[in-house]
């Protein structure tokens, strides 16, 4: 409950020196102090009346808990949040302990690590990311669990390609269709946005850091993939 200070005004005559040590031990216990001036002025806090704020049921006050995190990240288990910013990867592991990515998500998406059907499960951040706690009501359950499966699939049916070039290609694809531009110039990505170092992308894809690293250079080699800017690439619309 709010206070507000009671100024009582006595006039005690107090030497300039200042106000004595046992003055001080006299009051202390019953909530006064005094200030050093001529006259000494006593400060009790009393009752104010409730302010309409005070008499709020305090759950009007509550607001969902948003968090701040940065690349390399992970967010807590066994909770669900919207995603405003940044860019978030969902992995696992094998039995050897390989990483296993399940899915990237990207600004307005929904994650969630309850009840995980793999386990151990970690949602890692990419870039610096703002997340928003949410109540995973069964409606947006089954939206999220349909993103996922879609995710998880087009995923798998990216790693079997047996072609290492055409399977990083299709991977860059996908990454440019979710999280990039199509105009009819081709699909348009940002690496550099997305955090997406070419480890990163080799565990997207089931392909080694070396390859992913000799693939891309060969891509630009060719014109399979184009610079544009200082960040972004541009996969060509095939004629």
């Amino acid at each position: 409950m709010a206070t507000t200070p009671e100024v009582v005004c006595l006039k005690i005559p107090v030497p300039r020196s200042g106000i004595s040590h046992s003055l001080r031990q006299l009051l202390a216990p019953h909530g006064l102090f005094v200030a050093n001036a001529p006259v000494a002025r006593f400060r009790r806090a009393r009752t104010a009346t409730p302010s309409p704020a005070d008499t709020v049921t305090p759950s009007l006050h509550h607001s969902p808990l948003q968090l701040t995190l940065h690349p390399q990240d992970v967010l807590p288990e066994a909770m669900s949040w919207r995603l405003h910013e940044g860019y978030v990867r969902s992995v696992a592991w094998d039995l050897e302990g390989e990483c296993l990515a399940l899915g990237l998500w990207g600004p307005g998406e929904v994650i969630t690590s309850e009840d995980p059907a793999i386990q151990p499960l970690e949602l890692q951040c990419l870039t610096t990311v703002v997340v928003e706690h949410i109540t995973f009501e069964p409606g947006l359950q089954q939206q999220h669990l349909r993103r996922e499966r879609q995710m998880l699939a087009e995923l798998l049916t990216i790693q079997r390609i047996r072609a290492g070039d055409r399977r990083l290609l299709t991977l860059l694809t996908w990454i440019a269709r979710s999280h990039g531009q199509i105009n009819r110039h081709g699909c348009r990505l940002s690496l550099s946005e997305l955090n997406l170092t070419h480890r990163g992308l080799a565990e997207l894809c089931g392909l080694t850091r070396v390859t992913v690293t000799k693939l891309l250079s060969r891509f630009r080699a060719e014109g399979r993939l184009v610079a544009v800017g200082d960040n972004d690439l541009l996969i060509p619309r095939q004629p």
